[in-house]
């Protein structure tokens, strides 16, 4: 079937960043190569003799943030997709370690948080739950060392191991102290980034905006942490498209969607050396960026988990995280290795 419209996603104004699907058309495939885009977009089109399609496009979170409504009344979607990005900008504010104004921002400079907002709470909790969950893979206290990767860089050099092996001093989520209304550092030097968990709940948060709006039939797609909720064109499940990190493929494997979030992990975009020894995930324990695989992509009950996952088995060895998977309900993944070849849970969608 045709795409008659395709609102696509970006690459963000910052040059390193994950981006690794994009939404595309009326039967809402997903997959990633996209050229640049305005900072917003946006269309509706009546597109068959009960719904409108209503798409918007904004930049938020340091990429492309696509949502697609299909509803019967076009001012309704349109009014539900405005209170769904003025979620996305509330809650980036508070998230967002980029901003400095933001509470995480605050955190890290002072190592102390008080009076903090139950959203802050809950990710932060959630981030612990994975630190634990996957023994140590997932860690939001990886800031130092990309702190570290970043400056190095700019500066035109690797980080040494010398300065990798300081940095882990300060890496750690045991020394991260979640409290009532409180969290603190134990160590100084300590800094959090949410970049792999806080996206994948605010998509959440907005889906359920979308919901609360009375606009069932949606898909979010934020630099490829994706919510899907009822159906695209003509009653159709949402359609993801996995992209090939190599880009010699369409696409490796696709999947379909009702009600359902997914979000991939790749080594192939956000990375600051040619050689992609250095890209935007790392290995807490040994201070360098994960080898083995290319790409992962995660479904589960949550963005917020698809993102958290998707992150942590990176790291881990691919049939140590196919294992880890197979124990969680309601998860599957897909897993690109670096050689090409590909491992998935027993139940994966394509």
């Amino acid at each position: 079937m045709k795409s008659v419209s395709d609102a696509k996603l970006g690459a963000s104004c910052c040059t390193r960043r994950r981006k690794l699907l994009k939404l595309s058309g009326l039967l809402g495939l997903a997959a990633l190569s996209a050229p640049l885009l305005p900072t917003e977009s946006a269309e509706a089109l009546w597109f068959n003799r009960k719904n409108y399609k209503v798409s918007k496009t904004r930049l938020s979170m340091g990429t492309f943030v696509s949502m697609t409504a299909i509803h019967h009344s076009k001012d309704q979607a349109e009014e539900a997709l405005s209170a769904a990005f003025s979620e996305i900008q509330e809650l980036s504010s508070i998230l967002s370690r980029h901003d400095e104004t933001s509470p995480v921002a605050e955190l890290n400079r002072t190592g102390l948080l008080e009076n903090v907002r139950n959203d802050l709470d809950l990710v932060v909790s959630r981030a612990l739950y994975y630190h634990q969950l996957t023994g140590g893979a997932f860690d939001v206290t990886v800031k130092p060392l990309m702190d570290l990767y970043q400056q190095s860089f700019a500066a035109g050099q690797k980080p040494t191991e010398q300065e990798i092996d300081k940095v882990l001093g300060t890496i750690g989520s045991a020394a991260l102290r979640l409290d009532t209304n409180r969290i603190s550092f134990q160590i100084p030097g300590m800094g959090i980034t949410l970049d792999g968990i806080a996206k994948g709940y605010i998509v959440d948060r907005a889906s359920k905006v979308l919901g609360d709006h009375g606009v069932t039939n949606h898909l979010v797609n934020a630099g490829g942490d994706i919510r899907t909720s009822g159906s695209a064109a003509d009653d159709k499940k949402w359609t993801i498209a996995i992209q090939d990190p190599a880009k010699k493929r369409e696409f490796p494997d696709i999947i379909k969607l009702a009600d359902g979030a997914v979000a991939t992990s790749g080594n192939y975009e956000a990375y600051y050396d040619q050689e992609k020894l250095f890209h935007h995930i790392v290995d807490p324990h040994t201070g360098h960026s994960p080898q083995l695989s290319s790409s992962i992509s995660v479904t589960a009950p949550t963005v917020m988990d698809a993102d958290a996952l998707a992150t942590a088995l990176f790291v881990l060895e691919p049939r140590e995280a196919v294992n880890l998977i197979e124990t969680l309900p309601n998860s599957e993944c897909f897993i690109i290795n670096r050689d090409a070849t590909i491992n998935k849970s027993s139940s994966w969608l394509g």
